[in-house]
């Protein structure tokens, strides 16, 4: 019995047939096992790894949440050991397809939201595809792109484009963060704001689209910000 991953699902809010929200998307901070019942003594469903997507919610204790099984069911996993973002997972009923293909707002928020959806796509120096392979600067370029709004290739381009932001808690969903890179010594890489400190980004030390969280060390190489 194995987690539903958030890959199955579809991210975006676009308008269309009602959707069935399924819970919020949450990743693995660490290895931990999902168990049966919310206690550390009940049989043990699965074993995730760190960065493992899930889709998860809220229990009535703080200290476990609800993880859903591909199975229908739903096990437990610790709340310390699952970070949950602030974006919902929805399935449209008699819908298969595993990705949204439009964007329905024309706003910096749709694009956080749509570019979920792409979680998983490898990480490929100079890509451009978002299904099948992509880097840093196309990511943000072609997301971006979907809603009518035209960047440069390249990060450092990038980073001149848009309304400046200048403080860390006026950063708001859709943003776009531009980080430093020592060993060019320029802007090297670029990601989506998502809120709650969380960002998308195509990373090649992460294998491709995935989420983060800025911590200090990606806060000591943030230097530019743009809405």
């Amino acid at each position: 019995m194995t987690p539903t991953t958030a890959l199955l699902v579809i991210l975006a809010a676009a308008p269309g047939p009602k959707k069935v929200v399924l819970g919020k998307l949450g990743q693995a901070t660490e290895s931990t096992a999902i168990y049966a019942s919310p206690t550390a003594r009940s049989r043990v469903y699965y074993r995730v790894k760190p960065y493992d997507y899930l889709v998860v919610r809220k229990t009535r204790s703080s200290a476990w949440v609800q993880v859903l099984m591909q199975t229908g069911q739903y096990g437990y996993a610790s709340t310390k050991a699952v970070a949950q973002l602030p974006y919902e997972v929805t399935q449209t009923p008699k819908t298969t397809t595993a990705r949204a293909t439009l964007v329905s707002s024309r706003s910096a928020n749709a694009v956080a939201n749509y570019s979920l959806n792409f979680i998983g796509t490898p990480y490929v120096w100079g890509g451009n595809d978002p299904n099948r392979g992509i880097d840093c600067s196309g990511f943000v370029k072609q997301m971006y792109g979907t809603i009518g709004k035209s960047l440069p290739r390249t990060a450092a381009e990038q980073a001149h484009v848009g309304q400046p932001i200048t403080r860390l808690e006026n950063l708001q969903s859709g943003d776009r963060l531009y980080f430093w890179d020592k060993k060019r010594g320029k802007i090297g890489h670029t990601g989506i704001y998502l809120g709650n400190g969380y960002f998308v980004h195509s990373s090649s030390g992460r294998g491709g689209v995935a989420t983060d969280y800025l911590t200090q060390r990606w806060q000591n190489i943030l230097v530019s910000a743009r809405r």
